[in-house]
């Protein structure tokens, strides 16, 4: 059994779809980043970084003690290792799909979530951010609908890269994207957007987070965190 720490954001959906898409066993334990679950001592201390999702395998691979595990990255790579799938195991198959991993945990996600924040959230509209992430935003789109051109998936079979990416392009019209211009990232958009797995996924999200918002009192606990002094 696998607990699983998480909210409905695109990091805490890729790894419901992974746990959907492989058929293991998990619970969810919500962890609601509106209301500050996410400093609670016991989230601390399998997730150092207030930050969902996180994990709690009770059943490792090697038989020993339960193993907890943040970010979501190494989060999929660790369940695509324990189960020997959506990762190849080839090594140049492996190191393609990780390549495409590491580009969406460094670029698509933190620039598509800063886009969230300066068009959606932020209190001050600030032209200068806005146009600069929705435009990176827009570059990304782009490396991404190039790279599709010519494989049906990310790293050519369905893997954990296309996991990682897909949930950051469900929001394409609040990120002032357009889909019709990225002809084979709508594709495969579309592809996975019709997996069983995915829509099982999205629905565990629908049945724990009903109503979405971010109020006044939950924009400091999610925007305006600060380091706590040494003592």
């Amino acid at each position: 059994m696998i607990d699983l720490h998480y909210w409905t954001t695109p990091n805490g959906h890729k790894i419901t779809i992974f746990l959907e898409e492989a058929g293991l066993a998990y619970r969810v334990i919500p962890v609601n980043i509106s209301q500050g679950d996410q400093f609670k001592p016991e989230f601390l201390a399998i997730a150092p970084n207030n930050r969902i999702p996180a994990i709690v395998d009770h059943e490792p691979a090697d038989g020993g003690e339960p193993i907890s595990l943040f970010e979501s990255g190494a989060i999929l790579q660790y369940l695509a290792e324990k189960t020997g799938q959506f990762l190849p195991a080839d090594l140049r198959g492996r190191f393609e799909t990780m390549q495409w991993l590491f580009w969406q945990m460094g670029g698509l996600g933190p620039m598509a979530g800063q886009n969230h924040h300066f068009v959606q959230y932020a209190p001050e509209r600030i032209p200068y951010a806005m146009t600069r992430y929705v435009n990176e935003t827009n570059r990304l789109y782009g490396v991404l609908n190039k790279r599709l051109a010519d494989r049906e998936f990310m790293a050519g079979a369905y893997s954990i890269a296309d996991m990682a990416s897909y949930p950051w392009t469900v929001n394409w019209e609040k990120q002032q994207q357009k889909l019709d211009d990225f002809p084979h990232l709508k594709r495969w958009h579309l592809a996975i957007k019709d997996r069983p797995a995915v829509q099982r996924a999205y629905e565990v999200a629908a049945n724990i987070n009903k109503v979405p918002t971010v109020s006044d009192q939950s924009r400091d606990l999610l925007f305006n965190q600060r380091a706590t002094p040494a003592t």
